[in-house]
């Protein structure tokens, strides 16, 4: 699969090894240095993938990473952020401002290529909606609605619905809400709904799962401080509530 990809990397050197791996593979790719530039690129162009360093000048990875998350024409954007810093709560901050993925510095380009390929692939399987949703009893049809209480997750349309409201959401949100409403009720362990995420990867904890629970409630909960949808069943995990209310009546509001 042939992708368009923006690579933002202030340092030369490595902007130009990420550059040389991805045409290698067939890929297209433009280099820019910081991230207003980033930002300009991609409104021009809607690209397949965006791999974002954290440290620029100017407007760093984080704040672009904010801005994209918060347009609504660039939210699906597929993204993976590059830093030097390597703690747990740098890597949680990352994703918790909507990251698909995050890689420390140094790394190899082997690694790089990897998780590139596996983001690639995801985001393929839901702009087409050809996939099944992992873990739904005896498959998925493709194209179906996943509904699970109050929550619609359209996998062909890349799109939610709580409460009769359009919920935007990043690629590693909606695939956690499509892999939970294929088995409405099912408690998931944080460890199945990784797997089923991001594959057996060792860099990816388990606290990837909270910050994207975290955040969803905040957008699907009437009240996050009391969910009654997205459920924690304790010392277990998380489910989706089956209970059966209406998740899209007609008349519905766009919402961001």
């Amino acid at each position: 699969m042939c992708a368009h990809v923006v690579v933002a990397e202030d340092d030369a050197k490595q902007a130009e090894l990420i550059r040389r791996y991805l045409e290698h593979e067939g890929h297209d790719v433009i280099l820019v240095q910081d991230g207003r530039a980033a930002l300009d690129q991609i409104r021009r162009r809607l690209p397949d993938l965006l791999v974002l360093d954290v440290m620029m000048p100017g407007l760093d990875g984080l704040d672009v990473c904010r801005t994209i998350r918060s347009e609504a024409a660039l939210e699906g954007l597929p993204l993976l952020m590059l830093t030097a810093r390597s703690t747990e709560d740098d890597l949680l901050l990352g994703l918790d401002l909507g990251a698909d993925d995050y890689l420390t510095k140094p790394f190899s380009p082997r690694e790089l290529m990897a998780r590139i390929r596996s983001l690639l692939r995801r985001s393929a399987r839901t702009r087409t909606g050809s996939g099944t949703v992992s873990g739904a009893a005896g498959g998925t049809p493709d194209g179906a609605l996943l509904t699970a209480g109050p929550v619609t997750v359209d996998p062909a349309r890349h799109e939610v619905w709580a409460h009769g409201t359009h919920i935007p959401c990043t690629p590693g949100e909606f695939r956690l809400l499509e892999v939970l409403a294929g088995r409405p009720g099912q408690v998931f362990t944080r460890s199945q709904i990784l797997e089923r995420l991001h594959g057996f990867d060792r860099y990816i904890t388990t606290r990837t799962v909270d910050v994207h629970v975290m955040n969803l409630r905040k957008k699907i909960e009437e009240d996050p401080r009391r969910p009654k949808c997205l459920v924690t069943v304790y010392g277990v995990g998380y489910k989706l509530s089956d209970d059966k209310r209406p998740s899209r009546p007609g008349g519905v509001r766009h919402e961001r």
